[in-house]
């Protein structure tokens, strides 16, 4: 092994797991989770560039640069496709299942497999360290990503969903559409592709969690013997340029008829103080709110309940807390035969919760349930392998969320409830059956 890369061996009790991190020159972060007896094995390859890296400069550069909207996935469409055809059918021929996605923070590339894993994880690195790009393959990936975009937006929940982040956020990105505009990804040359690529694909800007029974050694071997033959250098800290966010929302309310047969109905709540957490931090907050979600809305609650029997909602309705770095935010929604009720059923026990507060029971089952929830999820080697490398692109450690729970107090989450779930900064988007 290189002197330049090094190890490090992680005990959680807790998890009874030992984790292996290693970094690899100039910057690759790798993780290796053993789970003996599992025939599975999973691996996931990310990179910090999702749809709302589209302003950045590179330290040292002195260059700040701008691209259109959809870049990033458009990235990820561009790296399954090379010289030899497509990258698919080469995981298919070793019998392993692959994928990739992108989200607002990041871009992930995987596959699954129970054989031929050292092959499987040399074409993963392989491929997406080897971009091919010809005016012909961009100009065709541009119809098809066109009518990719077409159909999210006949999609009624897609759309209600930016519908109310469009809301919410008036200048930030996470306002657009991950895949941009039919408009936006007309900008896009292969040039463009490669400027990105070399930057946001640098393996200092990277990560690889692999999860199986298998020897942590060697998968770091393999791993670093594939970058090193590469000869990268050392990049500069990337600095991602966002605009400035007001705390007002600019807008409360947006309506749209689509092809729904009962309407959709979506309220959130923007939280800017996420913008003053780094780290653990946030890991804490988003922590200490799913629990405050789940004492006011959670499926075991009367107020849940009362809303089922009255059909204000159904199996989908859904709550849920985001915290990223730049933006934050409540999302509660589904489908309603009547969201101004609905509305005003949420709100009133909003306002309820804060004016007779929390109860220590309330908590205490609810900070249990959130840890069960975790445990019974740390089974999947998915949820592992995705959520590990999100946290750790925020600077915070998904293993630590066991330990964080348990520090969280009533105090704190009756807090965030007067912080975060106020009047003023909510939006309501909603979907109603197209008029005949």
């Amino acid at each position: 092994m290189s002197d330049k890369n090094s190890k490090t061996v992680r005990q959680f009790d807790e998890l009874q797991e030992t984790l292996f991190c290693y970094k690899i020159y100039p910057g690759m972060l790798l993780y290796v989770l053993p789970k003996a007896g599992y025939q599975s094995k999973y691996a996931a390859f990310s990179t910090r560039f999702g749809s709302i890296d589209n302003h950045f400069r590179v330290e040292g550069s002195g260059e700040t640069v701008k691209v259109p909207e959809g870049v990033a996935h458009f990235l990820e469409h561009k790296l399954f496709e090379d010289e030899r055809g497509n990258v698919f059918d080469r995981f298919a021929a070793y019998g392993a299942s692959s994928n990739a996605f992108t989200t607002f923070t990041h871009t992930t590339y995987l596959f699954s497999t129970t054989d031929h894993f050292s092959e499987c994880l040399e074409l993963l690195l392989d491929f997406v360290q080897e971009p091919y790009f010809t005016d012909e393959s961009v100009s065709k990936e541009q119809g098809i990503i066109g009518q990719e975009i077409r159909m999210y937006e006949d999609n009624p929940h897609w759309r209600i969903f930016f519908d109310m982040l469009q809301s919410l956020y008036q200048h930030h990105p996470v306002r657009e559409d991950i895949a941009g505009t039919v408009e936006s990804i007309a900008q896009i040359t292969p040039d463009l592709l490669y400027q990105c690529y070399r930057c946001f694909y640098h393996p200092g800007n990277m990560a690889l969690f692999v999860v199986g029974d298998l020897d942590p050694d060697r998968v770091w071997q393999q791993v670093e013997e594939n970058i090193a033959r590469r000869n990268y250098k050392e990049l500069g800290e990337i600095i991602r340029l966002y605009p400035d966010e007001p705390e007002a929302v600019l807008r409360q309310r947006t309506t749209r008829e689509m092809v729904v047969s009962e309407p959709l109905f979506n309220l959130g709540f923007k939280d800017p103080a996420v913008a003053q957490l780094k780290g653990d931090a946030l890991l804490r907050r988003e922590s200490a709110m799913e629990i405050l979600l789940d004492i006011l809305f959670g499926p075991s609650e009367p107020l849940f309940n009362e809303l089922y029997e009255e059909m204000l909602i159904d199996d989908r309705f859904d709550v849920g807390y985001t915290a990223e770095p730049s933006y934050g935010y409540v999302l509660i929604g589904g489908g309603t035969r009547d969201p101004d009720q609905l509305y005003e059923r949420i709100m009133e026990a909003i306002a309820r919760a804060k004016q007779e507060g929390l109860g220590e029971e309330q908590f205490e089952r609810h900070r249990r349930s959130q840890l069960g929830n975790f445990m019974r999820r740390f089974n999947s080697l998915e949820f592992i392998a995705h959520n590990y490398l999100a946290y750790r692109f925020r600077g915070s450690d998904l293993f630590n969320y066991p330990a964080i729970l348990q520090q969280i107090t009533l105090n704190e989450v009756q807090a965030l409830l007067e912080e975060v779930l106020v009047p003023e900064r909510h939006a309501v988007s909603v979907i109603v059956p197209k008029k005949a």
